[in-house]
């Protein structure tokens, strides 16, 4: 009995071995697999929400580049630049302009000169019109409003303002102060580069 025994606790420790063997074989083969299967599975989860997103971007691009035109339509209805077909012309308007608001404002226009244009990163032209002239605060308000206000665009830059010297009267021989002042600045203009 006792070796009847003995064989069937064989028995059962050899099928336990032989299960023990057939777990370990699906431990070691099986689940790695199924682990794979799953990190592949996220993966595609993954690409195709990426791929989703996209599609709605993509879907999108037309409306897109149409805010795209409308913002540079809009830009360009704005006047900003000065839309002259050489910076020569450009400088010329320029002068124009700034001689007819300083009549217009009762100053005096002494001279303008038009420094050499300036090209900024091949996206626009600097035009540069340095302006001398006389007239009072009121004058130089006027001036100055209308010209930064003005389209196109033109931004006022190193200003030197100083007092006229003061007059003698030569009848009484007192000298008789003045309101009037010499005003030195800059007025810059732009323009987009042309072509090359």
């Amino acid at each position: 009995m006792e070796l009847a025994n003995n064989k069937d606790t064989q028995r059962w420790l050899a099928v336990g071995l032989l299960g023990l063997v057939v777990l370990l074989v699906v431990l070691a083969l099986v689940v790695p697999i199924i682990s794979k299967g799953l990190e592949l599975n996220e993966t595609k989860e993954n690409l195709a929400f990426t791929l989703k997103k996209y599609e709605n971007i993509l879907a999108g691009k037309g409306a897109i580049v149409s805010n795209i035109e409308a913002i540079k339509q809009q830009h360009q209805d704005q006047n900003y630049f000065n839309n002259q077909s050489t910076s020569a012309l450009a400088s010329a308007q320029m002068q124009e302009f700034i001689k007819q608001t300083i009549v217009q404002a009762g100053g005096q226009l002494s001279s303008t000169q038009v420094l050499p244009p300036n090209n900024e990163k091949d996206k626009f032209n600097r035009i540069t019109v340095s302006v001398r002239m006389t007239g009072n605060i009121e004058v130089l308000r006027a001036v100055l409003y209308k010209l930064e206000t003005s389209t196109p665009l033109m931004v006022i830059d190193q200003m030197d303002i100083r007092p006229m010297r003061s007059i003698r009267n030569p009848q009484t021989r007192q000298i008789q102060p003045s309101n009037d002042l010499n005003v030195n600045f800059q007025a810059i203009g732009f323009m987009r580069a042309q072509p090359q």
